[in-house]
């Protein structure tokens, strides 16, 4: 059973953050349901001055990984989002290991130095397919992930299963071309509501996700993602991805 691969994004706990729950009282929790990683999302954040040094020391006493979710891009115009470096600096307080941002309006120019002075943080460095046309196509992905590694750039990417079908795309075509490039898999089904996608639970939409887990590699964390209602479908969702990826 490889359970250190499998990460509990706090989009799972949707509702309890809605409900005035915080990210650091939740992390016993998932330590408890047995996970050994979490990602932490900024945007649940109530008080990040106060609530980054709590995190960081339950993750401590917990032996939790931490993986970061920040909902920003990498540039702006074309240009570097001046931001990052404050992302950064929080995963560093945290103790982060990884950071995941998504592309943005990327017009072909890299700008590799001010690239390198982040990447040499120490915080791996990740792009997601979002669910936008600007930066969640396989076109926009690949276009990036090529110039990226043609500058030898340590940038990885994050397929999220899911987000192909918000931008009208088809998750095993995006497979079969991203995968050289995947550092980290988001996982989420989806279903559809009067014509239109939205998230759902492992085995509960249209997608054949283990499919497209035969075409990923093998070796990289897998985190659930979407929003539960209770322990027993989180759990539920482990233990579905446990029989795949054992």
């Amino acid at each position: 059973m490889k359970d250190n691969r499998l990460v509990l994004n706090f989009l799972v706990f949707a509702e309890k953050i809605e409900n005035g729950a915080l990210q650091s009282e939740l992390l016993p929790e998932i330590a408890a349901l047995g996970f050994q990683a979490v990602e932490i999302r900024r945007e649940y954040f109530k008080d990040l001055t106060k609530e980054i040094p709590v995190i960081k020391s339950e993750a401590e006493r917990l032996k939790l990984e931490l993986f970061y979710s920040v909902p920003d891009e990498v540039y702006v115009a074309g240009k570097i989002n001046p931001k990052l470096e404050d992302y950064l600096s929080e995963a560093q307080q945290m103790g982060v290991k990884h950071i995941k941002w998504n592309i943005g309006a990327f017009e072909g120019n890299l700008h590799e130095d001010e690239l390198k002075a982040l990447i040499e943080s120490g915080v791996a460095i990740t792009v997601e397919n979002d669910q936008t046309q600007t930066s969640g196509t396989i076109t926009a992905i690949e276009t990036y992930m090529k110039a990226v590694e043609a500058a030898g750039l340590a940038i990885g990417y994050v397929y999220d299963l899911g987000n192909w079908r918000f931008v009208g795309e088809d998750e095993m075509k995006a497979a079969e071309k991203l995968t050289d490039y995947v550092q980290y898999i988001h996982m989420k089904d989806v279903g559809y509501e009067n014509g239109q996608p939205k998230a759902a639970g492992l085995d509960h939409g249209e997608i054949n996700w283990r499919k497209v887990l035969t075409i990923l590699p093998k070796n990289r964390p897998i985190a659930i993602e979407y929003p539960t209602v209770s322990d027993a479908e989180i759990l539920a969702a482990k233990k579905l991805l446990e029989e795949v990826i054992d």
